[in-house]
């Protein structure tokens, strides 16, 4: 007898369609039942037999002892992780005639199960309901922990079920058992865009450091800040998210639909509505930071796409590790290549670092000594490659406030007033970009921000005037700076300029811009970097 299935398999952070195909016989004489599973799957597909055995008998189903092969179609591409294991028992049950067929054509089925029967949650729920739903089946049927995240896609009817005997009952014709779970996504959207708990108002003084971060928040740029331990560094960089723009639905479905292929949506959450903000330790591997692994996962500049990617002590990283940074800060999005498969995951995320200048952090502080020689400083700045450097559009330094003055200074300005003037900003980039074809970017990226202008773009919208250009080629010939980092200051100015909603880039925008090109200066350049 044979019975056929239908489930999905995530590769990268979309879905595939995986028939599913179970055929049983009477075994030879005297020789007990077996189940083989092809199709490429991996150790934990062939492992699921053991599961689903022990969850059909503790489910209270008698079955015989037949042959059973499982076919896990098509065949040339491998399968992974254990949400097979739903579907495969179902399509046991079937060709036992405990399951009825009528129904299975028109659902596609995932899930997990334990050796009770009940099932277990999986990842990737969300690019599979959307595969689901593109494909025109009438349902999908999904262990209950990933209800919310699978109901955010709209026009198809989304089942969470706790266990396998409450599916069978669904399939064999008894429609209350399980009912569609219905969420209004936009209603959803609305009710998770909430105000951030961190606020720029609790960071007394630094307000260059903060008219730097602001900046950067309105044309996306890239930033380091470098100064003394207690300075602030990591206080400011955890809330630059409180004054990005909010995450637009289709900004929110794709972010979602990346946690949940890694795993890291929580069990309520359907959307996630704030950018995301991630802090990876010093200690991260390659594969940790841009993804992959033997079974490929998205990486933390992954996870950190549509939001911030923070990392605190940059020298402290392996350089290996930071090098790996320098392409997906230029293209957006990282291509994962192995022996086995080649994915493409995106990666358009604002990179904020910090440092300290020194090993001992008190380099240049005129309340503390350094402790470190010459060759210490200018070994631990090598380890920040000029390459890397110049994709990073904005370097400040920042010293820490004294108490006295800290005791006097008054809370700066709300997150919310330096948000509306972002918010405005990026209005007028996104006017200004909007005739631009969907791929008018680099790689066929559509345009969002400053940041990701072409050097065609940078000829028609930041061209400075005379003055500005005079100004621009000193700063050129007396920092020495690349042709890389002059793109940076014409994006930094024209952002400036939009923050004044100034049409044309202006010899004192471009003064500001240059002003953020610290780690260019000679002073700098003489300790390594």
């Amino acid at each position: 007898m044979l019975a056929k299935l239908n489930s999905a398999a995530v590769v990268g952070i979309s879905a595939l369609p995986v028939t599913i195909e179970v055929h049983a016989e009477r075994p030879h004489e005297n020789m007990p039942g077996r189940m083989v599973i092809v199709g490429l799957p991996d150790n934990s597909v062939k492992e699921s037999q053991s599961r689903i055995y022990a969850a059909i008998t503790n489910s209270a189903y008698v079955i015989q002892q037949l042959d059973t092969t499982v076919n896990l179609a098509p065949g040339d591409m491998r399968k992974e992780g254990t949400g097979f294991d739903l579907p495969i028992a179902l399509g046991v049950l079937c060709t036992q005639g405990l399951v009825s067929m009528e129904r299975l054509p028109r659902y596609m089925i995932l899930g997990e199960l334990s050796l009770d029967g009940s099932i277990q949650p999986i990842r990737g729920t969300l690019p599979i309901a959307v595969k689901a739903r593109e494909m025109g089946y009438e349902g999908l049927i999904v262990p209950q922990q990933n209800i919310m995240e699978a109901a955010v896609v709209n026009k198809i009817k989304v089942y969470g079920a706790t266990t396998l005997a409450q599916v069978v009952s669904f399939l064999n014709g008894f429609d209350n058992v399980l009912e569609p779970t219905v969420i209004d996504t936009r209603a959803e959207f609305a009710a998770r865009q909430q105000s951030c708990e961190l606020d720029f108002a609790d960071v007394r003084g630094q307000e260059s450091v903060k008219r730097a971060m602001e900046v950067a928040a309105a044309g996306g740029h890239n930033l380091i800040m470098i100064g003394p331990p207690g300075a602030g560094k990591s206080m400011l960089a955890r809330r630059l998210p409180s004054i990005l723009p909010p995450l637009s639905l289709a900004e929110s479905l794709e972010t979602t639909q990346i946690h949940s292929v890694a795993g890291q949506l929580k069990g309520n959450t359907g959307l996630i509505a704030e950018r995301p903000f991630r802090s990876p330790h010093h200690t991260v591997s390659q594969v940790a930071l841009v993804g992959g692994g033997s079974s490929p996962m998205p990486g933390e500049i992954s996870l950190a796409h549509n939001g911030v990617l923070f990392c605190d002590e940059l020298p402290e990283f392996n350089r290996s590790v930071l090098e790996v940074l320098r392409q997906p800060l230029e293209d957006r999005h990282i291509v994962v290549s192995r022996a086995k498969y080649t994915i493409d995951y995106p990666a358009s995320f604002m990179f904020v670092a910090s440092m300290n200048p020194c090993p001992c952090g008190y380099y240049g502080d005129p309340n503390h000594h350094c402790v470190c020689t010459p060759g210490q400083i200018q070994r631990y700045l090598n380890k920040i490659s000029g390459p890397l450097l110049d994709r990073i559009d904005i370097h400040c330094e920042i010293q820490a406030v004294p108490f006295a003055q800290l005791s006097q200074m008054q809370p700066g300005e709300s997150s919310a007033v330096i948000r509306e003037r972002v918010i405005a900003a990026r209005q007028r980039q996104t006017e200004r970009f909007s005739h631009l074809p969907q791929g008018g970017g680099r790689d066929g990226a559509r345009i969002h921000c400053n940041a990701q202008m072409t050097e065609k773009m940078l000829h028609e919208y930041a061209e400075p005037d005379a003055a500005s250009l005079d100004m621009l080629r000193m700063a050129m010939e007396r920092l020495k700076l690349s042709a890389r980092a002059y793109s940076r200051i014409l994006k930094v100015a024209r952002t400036i300029a939009d923050l004044e909603d100034c049409e044309q880039v202006e010899s004192h925008h471009i003064a500001e811009a240059i002003g953020y090109r610290n780690l260019d200066r000679s002073d700098w350049a003489e300790r390594g970097i």
